[in-house]
Order: structure tokens, then sequence, then C-alpha cells
């Protein structure tokens, strides 16, 4: 059976609860009006912490929109302040996390290897890692993006990842938030260097979804996700807008 391509939200600090619930409101009606897209895409929304709750209520178990979080932490409790944990997410019903977005890897500092170690903490809560890769301007300008690509894939999947429990997402850091978007031909070539990376890996690395990160929208989804190898999208600002995050999903259909 063909994948289910995986349309991913991330909502990023943006919203008040208000909007929040609106837009989840929104999502359901249209996905209630486009009831053939559940058969072709996943979907999961990554809101900020503070409106989880307010997710999980306004989706009363709905098994055809998911929710996650956006970062944890790689303890599992104690004296961590700020920090949450996968169990928590878990508790507060998640069903995935992203890590290692390029915000936290380039932004704050974050390693492959503290990664690698919230990867086993989600795995062990029995949620599913989204986990970023992706090289800068610079690094693709080099010569380097598929080392730099592949040496996070190497440091950031701990043992035990398989297709059931962990996402790659390839987003290319120079496309991020700037609304460039890399070349079709750019998107092919990385993604299939990602499998067969991870086909050196994982036994079922056909399985195993990847997705592209670089500023996704409407107007490029179609030919974005009708590329080899690329299992569906993690979209950024397009998700923040209900019929914009539809529309990419519909493009999975063309």
């Amino acid at each position: 059976m063909k994948k289910k391509k995986l349309i991913a939200g991330n909502w990023k600090m943006n919203g008040s609860l208000d909007d929040a619930k609106g837009l989840i409101a929104d999502l359901i009606n249209g996905l209630f009006g486009v009831p053939v897209l559940k058969d072709y895409c996943d979907f999961v929304v990554f809101p900020p912490y503070l409106h989880l709750y307010a997710i999980r209520h306004a989706l009363h178990g709905r098994e055809d929109l998911l929710y996650g979080g956006q970062d944890c932490s790689m303890h599992d409790n104690g004296a961590y302040t700020g920090d949450t944990s996968a169990a928590m997410l878990k508790d507060s019903g998640c069903s995935y996390v992203i890590l290692g977005h390029s915000e936290r890897r380039h932004g704050l500092g974050e390693t492959s290897e503290t990664i690698c170690e919230k990867a086993k903490r989600v795995h062990e809560s029995g949620l599913i890692a989204i986990i970023c890769v992706g090289e800068t301007e610079e690094e693709r300008e080099q010569g380097r993006a598929q080392e730099v690509v592949n040496a996070q894939i190497e440091a950031s999947m701990p043992e035990g990842s398989m297709a059931e429990n962990t996402v790659i997402a390839y987003e290319p850091v120079w496309a991020i938030g700037t609304g460039k978007t890399a070349t079709p031909e750019d998107v092919k070539e990385m993604h299939a260097f990602i499998r067969e990376k991870l086909a050196g890996k994982l036994e079922n690395a056909a399985d195993l979804r990847i997705l592209y990160g670089g500023s996704m929208k409407p107007e490029n989804a179609r030919q974005l996700l009708a590329t080899e190898n690329v299992d569906g999208g993690l979209i950024g600002g397009a998700s923040l807008n209900a019929q914009q995050f539809l529309d990419i999903a519909k493009a999975a259909l063309a």
C-alpha cells in the first residue's frame, strides 16, 4: 500500500489561545468538507505548549488530526526549569515531537548528540520523533550539503529508530522563513541521498517518511509532493492559515 503523505504544521511561537481554537475549528471543518483527504494524508499540528490541552479538548480524540510538541527535554524529570519531558507530552495527548529544528540547531546551538538523547526519550514514551536535518547556505555553496546532512542523520538517530517511531524532515536552512525554496532537482537529489543513507541503517528504510521542510506553500506543494521520496511536508507559515494548509494537502491528490 502506498504511504500516506504526512502533512505537518509547525505553528512555532504564534497565536493566542483564541487563535489556536479558531485554527483547529477551521481545520476540522475543512477536513469534514473534503473527507477523501484523510485517505491520502495524515495530519499533525504543533501548537505552542500552553495551547496543548485546549487543542486536546477541541479535537475530542479525533484520529484524522493529531497534534504534537515542538520540542522536548533530553531528561525524564528533575530540576530542569523550563523543560518539558516527552512523557508529559504523551500525557497531554501528543503523538509526535519535532526535534532538531534549524531554529534550535542554529539559533540555540543544539547539537545532534542532544537531539539523539531527546529522540530516545520520545521513543521510550511511545511517541514519534520528527528529526530535522539540513544544511546552511554556506555549507551548500561549499559543496558540503550531503556531508552535513549525513553527519546529522548519523548522530541524531538513536538505536531502535524505525519507520514506526521516526520521521526525517529535510529543511535546507537557507529556505526556512526566507521565502526561498530548493529546486525540485535539489529536493529530489537530497531526499534520494537521505533514503540511501537510511537504507544502510534500517531494515524498513523504504517505509520511513521523509518530509520536505523549506517554505512549502500551496503554490509549490504539488510539484514538491510529487517528487520521488518526498513523503509530506513540515510546514511553517502556511500552517497558520487553515485554507493554505489544506490546499497543500489537496496538492497530494493531484
